[in-house]
């Protein structure tokens, strides 16, 4: 006995046992899936065709596989307008085996696999993230404690020293360097140490002590 099912917009003379590959339908290998549009079922003059439908008849069929058929390509040129255009698609499809043909209302000796209900989408969490901001503010080190203490009073111009222009004075400044009388102080351990951790070196330094007691002295 054969049946003619319509699925994905197609019809299709089947029989048991017969494997044919259809438009895609939802199923994982091994399930069992119904077509109840049947168009026609029986064989030769006992033949009955739908009216569009056959009341009472049902296929059934096992999933063999889920894939997709071989790339079609689509090309399309404009003459003379120096416009191409080229595509590529692949037809999901779903590989099923025939399992039996039934009529006049008869159950399946095998139930259709219940439709798994979507996974909720899972929202990120909105609270984490200042949690994780606010430990890694923690984690931070501490801003590293200046070379020198700055001196109580009105801080000096450090650019009237030639070398000094106003990054350096910035940078002398957020070491706690800020009078001419600081940079005439210093020893050879805090002009090494200065030398060290900023971007001046020994020689600079000791020329601007020389400056400074100039700029004191005048």
């Amino acid at each position: 006995m054969f049946a003619v099912i319509k699925t994905g917009g197609k019809q299709y003379r089947v029989a048991a046992e017969d494997i044919l590959k259809i438009e895609k339908i939802d199923g994982e290998t091994g399930d069992i899936i119904e077509f109840s549009e049947v168009l026609m079922v029986g064989e030769g003059a006992d033949a009955t065709v739908g009216a569009p439908l056959v009341d009472g008849a049902l296929v059934t069929a096992e999933v063999v596989e889920q894939g997709r058929a071989r790339k079609v390509i689509a090309f399309k040129k404009r003459r003379r307008q120096n416009s191409k255009r080229t595509r590529g698609h692949r037809q999901h499809l779903t590989t099923v085996r025939i399992s039996e043909i039934l009529t006049g209302g008869a159950k399946p000796s095998k139930k259709a696999a219940a439709k798994k209900p979507a996974p909720a989408k899972e929202e990120a969490p909105k609270a984490e993230a200042p949690k994780a901001a606010k430990k890694e503010e923690a984690a931070a080190p501490a801003a590293a404690a200046p070379l020198f203490t700055a001196p109580e009073g009105d801080a000096d111009k450090l650019t009237k020293i030639k070398g000094i222009g106003p990054v350096a004075e910035r940078q002398l400044n957020e070491q706690g360097i800020t009078t001419y009388a600081q940079i005439a102080a210093l020893t050879e351990d805090e002009i090494a140490k200065v030398d060290e951790y900023m971007p001046f070196s020994a020689d600079q330094i000791r020329d601007w002590q020389e400056q400074a007691k100039a700029l004191i002295a005048g």
